[in-house]
This record gives C-alpha cells, sequence and structure tokens, in this order.
C-alpha cells in the first residue's frame, strides 16, 4: 500500500460534502428494506408470504421513523452542524432519507391494492371495502359497530375549551371535519380502537355466491376504520359530518435513560416507557383523499414539517395484515419446517455427557432450539449442579428458559441471571420477567451502566467425580425458542476449562466490579473486542503481503465502522480477498479501484432472517473461525457487552467454512450483490447452472460431527 492511500483512507472523513468511500449509514437501511420488498413482490413465493414480507416492510419502517429518523431531527434541533462521515448533514440526510422512501411508499401501496388484494381474492380471502359489501354484509357490519365497536369509541373533540387530544404512537386515527347550525366547523378526533381485531371477519355464507372457492376456504374481511367512517354520524347526532380520513402518527420512541441519576433503573425504565407515546411526533401519515385545510389542522396541532407527511393511497398500517398468516391456508404459504435435533442428542446420553464428549454446534433454525432448552433445564434439574449463570436479552413470552431457570432456584440452585432492561421494544416484557425472576428468588442484575448486555451467554457449574466442571453455552442469538424457528442463528455448546474460566470471569465483571481487558479465548467488548479485531484484519493483511493468499469471510447484520472498514479498505489494497455476507446496513463501498477491488459484499433475504455472525480468517492455513453476538458496528464495539468466541475443533471450522459460508458465497437464489454506487443487483441462475438457495433445509443439514 501507498503512503498515498493511506493517507486517502486516513483522512477521508474529513471531506466534506463531496464523493467519499462510505455508503450513508440510513440510505444503507432503506436498500435493505428494498430488498425486503422485493420479496414481497416476487411472484415465485408463496401467496401468504408475500403478504408476509410486505407487513414485515411496513413494520421495518415504522421502527426506522421511530429511531432512526427521530435521532436525525434531534440532531437537528440541537443544531448539530456536523457531517455523518459520508458527507451529509442532519437536514441532508432527512431530505435524501424522504426522497429514497417516496417512491418506495408508491411501490408498496400499488403492489398492495393492484396485485396482492386482486390475488387474494382469486384464492377466496377478500379484503373488502365498505362500498364492495353486499345487503347481507352490510347488515351484519351495522349490527357489529352497534353491539362491538360502538360502546369502545370515544370520540375527541377541539375546541376553544377542549386541547387537540393526544395521538400516541403508531395508532390509527380518524379525522373527523363536523358542520353545526350554531357553532360552525368543528374538528374531533375518534381513536380506532386497537382492542378490536383491525379486519374485521365476516360470516363466509354472506359472501358472493359466484366465488368458486369452497365455503370453508373462503374469507371475508373488512377493515374496522371504514366500518367506523361508515357510521360515523351515530358519533355525531343532529350535526352534518363534512368529512372523515383515517391518519396515523409516528413517534419519537428512542428512550434516553441518565443512568447515573437514576436510583433504580427498574423503575426509571418504566417510567420511560410511558412516556414513549408521548415522544415528538416524526412522521404522519394520511388517507390521500384529506381535504388540504383538515391536513392544516392536523400539521399545526401536531406541530410537523409538510416534509413530514406521507400522504398514502389505501389502508394505512400494513403492518396488521400479518394476522393474514393466521389462516388456515397451507397451500399459500411456504411448507413447514421441522427443525432436526442431532441424533447425538436423540439417545438416552444426557446433555452434560454428550458436551464432554466433544463441542457440540447447532445452526438454528435446521437444528432444533430444544436441545439449548434442555441444557438449562436438565441444570435445572441435576442434584449435582451448583450454580446456573445467564443472560438475557430477548426471551420473548412463555419462556421456558426462565421457567426452568426459576425451578432451578425452587430446587435450591445458586441462579444468577442477567436481565437487559434497555433491549429496545421488549423493555416491558424483561420487566415483567425480571420481577417474576426476582419473586422465584433468582438474584437478578441489570448489567452494567451505560452499556447494553448483548452477549448471548449460560453458565453451568456442576459438581463431579473429577471436581467441579464448567458447562457453557455460547451463541450468535437470543434465548428465544420461538425466534429461533424463525432466524439463523449458531449455538455452541463447551466444557472447554478455559473457555469455561473466560466466561466466569465475564459474569463476574457484570455482577460485580472488573477492570479486566484480557481473557484466554473470548473477545469482549467494549474491553477488547475492537482491538483484536483490527489485529486479526491487519495480520491477514500482513501475510497475504508475505505470501500472497489473504482470506477475509464476514457474515454479521451490519457493518457500519469506520475502523473496521478503513482495516478492511487497507486489506483489500494489498489483494486480500474479502468477501462479506451482510443482511442490513453496509457502508463500505466494494468494487472500488484503488481502494476496495478485492471486496465482494452480498446480502441474502430470505423466509428465514440471517442472524449470525461469523468470522472468518485463512491466516496462511491455520484457519480460525470466530462467533458471537457483535456486528461491526460502533454501538456493538463500544457501548455494549459483547462476546466472540473461537471454534478451535478443526471438524467444527470446516462445517462453518465449507458448509454455510461457501453456500452463502454460491446462492444464485437469495442473494443480492452491493455495487459500488450503493444498488444491489439480484443474483439468478444462469440457465447451465443449478440452483443454490442458502436456506433450503436439505443443504443446510447440520454438521457431520453431530451425527
Amino acid at each position: 500500500m501507498t503512503l498515498m492511500q493511506q493517507e486517502q483512507i486516513d483522512t477521508m472523513e474529513l471531506m466534506p460534502a463531496v464523493q467519499t468511500s462510505y455508503f450513508n449509514r440510513e440510505l444503507s437501511w432503506i436498500e435493505f428494506n428494498r430488498r425486503v420488498l422485493a420479496e414481497a413482490l416476487d411472484a415465485r413465493n408463496p401467496l401468504l408470504e408475500r403478504v408476509k414480507f410486505l407487513s414485515i416492510f411496513a413494520s421495518n419502517l415504522d421502527e426506522f421513523f421511530m429511531i432512526r429518523v427521530s435521532g436525525i431531527k434531534q440532531q437537528i434541533a440541537a443544531r448539530v452542524q456536523k457531517r455523518s462521515p459520508d458527507g451529509l448533514t442532519p437536514t441532508e440526510q432527512l431530505a435524501a432519507i424522504r426522497r429514497a422512501l417516496l417512491p418506495l411508499f408508491d411501490q408498496q401501496r400499488h403492489l398492495f391494492l393492484e396485485e396482492l388484494i386482486p390475488a387474494l381474492a382469486v384464492q377466496g380471502i377478500h379484503l373488502l371495502n365498505y362500498d364492495d359489501l353486499n345487503d347481507a354484509q352490510r347488515a351484519f357490519v351495522t349490527t357489529y359497530f352497534e353491539h362491538q365497536v360502538f360502546p369502545v369509541l370515544t370520540p375527541l373533540g377541539f375546541d376553544i375549551s377542549r386541547p387537540f387530544p393526544h395521538i400516541s404512537n403508531l395508532s390509527l386515527n380518524l379525522a373527523v371535519v363536523i358542520h353545526d347550525d350554531e357553532e360552525g366547523e368543528l374538528f374531533a378526533r375518534v381513536k380506532v380502537p386497537e382492542v378490536l381485531p383491525r379486519l374485521v371477519a365476516l360470516p363466509s355464507d354472506l359472501g358472493t355466491l359466484s366465488d368458486e372457492v369452497p365455503t370453508e376456504r373462503r374469507y371475508y374481511f373488512i377493515w374496522l376504520e371504514q366500518i367506523i367512517m361508515a357510521h360515523i354520524s351515530a358519533l355525531f347526532p343532529g350535526m352534518h359530518v363534512v368529512e372523515v380520513h383515517p391518519f396515523r402518527v409516528i413517534r419519537n420512541a428512542d428512550m434516553e435513560i441518565v443512568e447515573d441519576e437514576a436510583d433504580d433503573l427498574l423503575h426509571t425504565i418504566e417510567q420511560s416507557l410511558r412516556q414513549r407515546r408521548f415522544g415528538q411526533v416524526v412522521c404522519v401519515k394520511i388517507d390521500n383523499a384529506m381535504s388540504e385545510h383538515t391536513q392544516q389542522i392536523l400539521l399545526a396541532n401536531l406541530k410537523v414539517d409538510p416534509s413530514d407527511v406521507y400522504t398514502l393511497r389505501g389502508p394505512l398500517g400494513l403492518t396488521d395484515i400479518m394476522s393474514l398468516l393466521k389462516l388456515d391456508r397451507p397451500d399459500l404459504k411456504s411448507p413447514p419446517h421441522y427443525p432436526r435435533v442431532p441424533p447425538l442428542l436423540r439417545g438416552q446420553t444426557d446433555i452434560f455427557t454428550a458436551i464432554r464428549q466433544h463441542d457440540i454446534l447447532l445452526h438454528h433454525p435446521y437444528d432444533s432450539f430444544s436441545p439449548i432448552v434442555d441444557f438449562i433445564q436438565t441444570a435445572a434439574d441435576d442434584p449435582d449442579v451448583l450454580a446456573i449463570k445467564q443472560t438475557l436479552y430477548r426471551v420473548g413470552s412463555n419462556s421456558p428458559i426462565v421457567m426452568a431457570l426459576m425451578h432451578a432456584r425452587e430446587a435450591g440452585k445458586q441462579v444468577t441471571v442477567l436481565v437487559e432492561l434497555k433491549a429496545r421494544f421488549d423493555e416491558e416484557n424483561n420487566i415483567i420477567w425480571a420481577r417474576a425472576l426476582e419473586r422465584a428468588g433468582v438474584h437478578v442484575v441489570y448489567g452494567l451502566p451505560r452499556l447494553k448486555t448483548h452477549a448471548k451467554l449460560a453458565l453451568v457449574v456442576r459438581k463431579e467425580s473429577d471436581g467441579i466442571r464448567r458447562y457453557v453455552h455460547m451463541g450468535t442469538g437470543n434465548y428465544n425458542a420461538s425466534t429461533a424457528r424463525l432466524y439463523t442463528d449458531l449455538s455452541f455448546l463447551t466444557c472447554r476449562p478455559d473457555i469455561g474460566a473466560d466466561v466466569s470471569e465475564l459474569f463476574n465483571s457484570l455482577t460485580g466490579y472488573s477492570r479486566q481487558r484480557h481473557y484466554r479465548k473470548l473477545l469482549v467488548a467494549p474491553v477488547g473486542l475492537r482491538e483484536h479485531m483490527l489485529q486479526l484484519i491487519n495480520r491477514e493483511t500482513q501475510l497475504h503481503q508475505e505470501h500472497g493468499n489473504g482470506r477475509i469471510i464476514f457474515k454479521m447484520n451490519s457493518l457500519v465502522d469506520t475502523q473496521i472498514i478503513k482495516a478492511l479498505y487497507r486489506a483489500a489494497q494489498v489483494g486480500v480477498q474479502i468477501d462479506l455476507i451482510i443482511r442490513g446496513i453496509c457502508r463500505l463501498k466494494p468494487g472500488v479501484p484503488g481502494l476496495s477491488e478485492t471486496i465482494r459484499v452480498r446480502s441474502i433475504i430470505g423466509p428465514f432472517l440471517e442472524h449470525s455472525r461469523i468470522y472468518y480468517f485463512y491466516n496462511n492455513s491455520h484457519e480460525e473461525v470466530y462467533l458471537g453476538s457483535a456486528d461491526m458496528m460502533e454501538r456493538n464495539l463500544d457501548r455494549r457487552v459483547e462476546q466472540i468466541f473461537p471454534l478451535e475443533e478443526p471438524k467444527l471450522r470446516q462445517y462453518v467454512r465449507d458448509k454455510l459460508l461457501e453456500t452463502y458465497l454460491r446462492d444464485n437464489l437469495r442473494a443480492w450483490i452491493l455495487q459500488p454506487d450503493g444498488s444491489y443487483i439480484r443474483v439468478t441462475p444462469q440457465h447451465d447452472q443449478p440452483v443454490i438457495d442458502s436456506q433450503c433445509v436439505k443443504i443446510m443439514d447440520g454438521c457431520e460431527l453431530m451425527e
């Protein structure tokens, strides 16, 4: 690498508002969500799977506004002028986000209204507007409104004596303009109640008789807000309703917690959750038929700019169409997937004996999550187990893991659980579990000040004939049996003494006080993970200069950190072959002459959410593979407790390299290739090529070592 090339990398962050060597983080995320939308557009997917992806696309956008857009707006309000590494000011980023989203919203609406709704109708699933109802259906809807809906509704007026009503986050509302002979024009807001189903089912025998689909496979739905709109005059007797239109508000939901001033973190987060619905409005979505006058009423009272408003055709809040996945129509869904339990863990051998035989690696969801549940449940029942320690980040509801931990405490074992209360949008669920664990006598801690604990760790201390032995589970995913059926993750079970000692010391730092920065095997953030990853990349760079065989393969959710990107650029400039498999955000620009010609970036989008993190280094034929919980982002490296661990069993390393990474790199069905301009091109098999699907259950069929 020349000195000029080195200076180019070191100074590129100082180049204001010009072409830089980074993609914008927010625009890169939008490109990721565009790929999600592409799955909904893809007619090769089963119909209800397309509906699912459209719902996910909408849900992703809600969170993007609540967290990322709200953060940019806070910077603008604070008059922050600092440019992002790609050279944009906060104001410029906000404008670029809107430009990128407008065509996506148009595409989303066209897909739903012109393609999916007609396709669903052909299959006997009818999403009806009120005007589409026949007389019998209208009679049913009127009765439903009178008995089920009307008692729940609360119209809120807005006038000189009544302030503009609060519009809660993500709520669907109706803006109603009324004319009264005495008072003149009035405005009211009616909230569409969340306690009732958004898609109201109509009796199938009231439907169109010409429908060729058998009655038992026929479904009719009407939108709840349309039922209310059709009967809105019942809420304003004696008055004339001039117009009524839906609107939806998205607020800032990123909680700011000053932990130094919080005597009780649990109480503080509970208070913050209650305040979340009052955050600043960052986005308003309105029906495209709403009059300009009514729009101005909303904008003035919600205190938003016209650039915060998105005018859309059709129903708002398409996240709710996910409910259609509950329909008993397996013919319109992907075939069910049944995870396997490796033969090693199926027999009479208990889990501890199996782990003593050799390290165990499971690849979810192809391998079942049940052995991990069994690991904790067996530890809870085993009289020789003395202690269990575990981190919990997102565990879901009805968690068998949490139930086993409470049972272990009731059985007299020492149980310590770190519950991360700051896991975004899981705070309330985690508070519930934390209190339940405390009631059971479990020692519950909430992590370190100003750091989220994202590491996935479980430690079982067992008394055996030859002394105390520590059994460890570490993984790339959460202790959540539900998401383990939907996310691709890796689980690792071992009783290696050095790893057990590391995990013990890491738990001690989480529950007590420690300035430990170095571990035997683990790479731990925020105390050393960044430095170790940079050293590993730089070592591969140096070895390539000496031997010419440098190879790096990373698989992760996001690549954002500029130091890591610079190190990869330096490696590319000496010729190291680098493949990056990144599901979401990637700020690195691949294939740029003189900068990143040997870097290739691909994204895998499919029925399963790619969630595993894998870091492979050829290391001059002494290959190393690391797995863990951390993406290469500033937040993971600097503001979270994370762990990355090595796979030292050669056959496990070979399995990860040949079966997992190489399959992802050969995928020609679900892969997208990132271009130097930031766009993605979908990979398609050539006419003489076999189709390779990296999410095919047969292709990803377990590790031979587990047989």
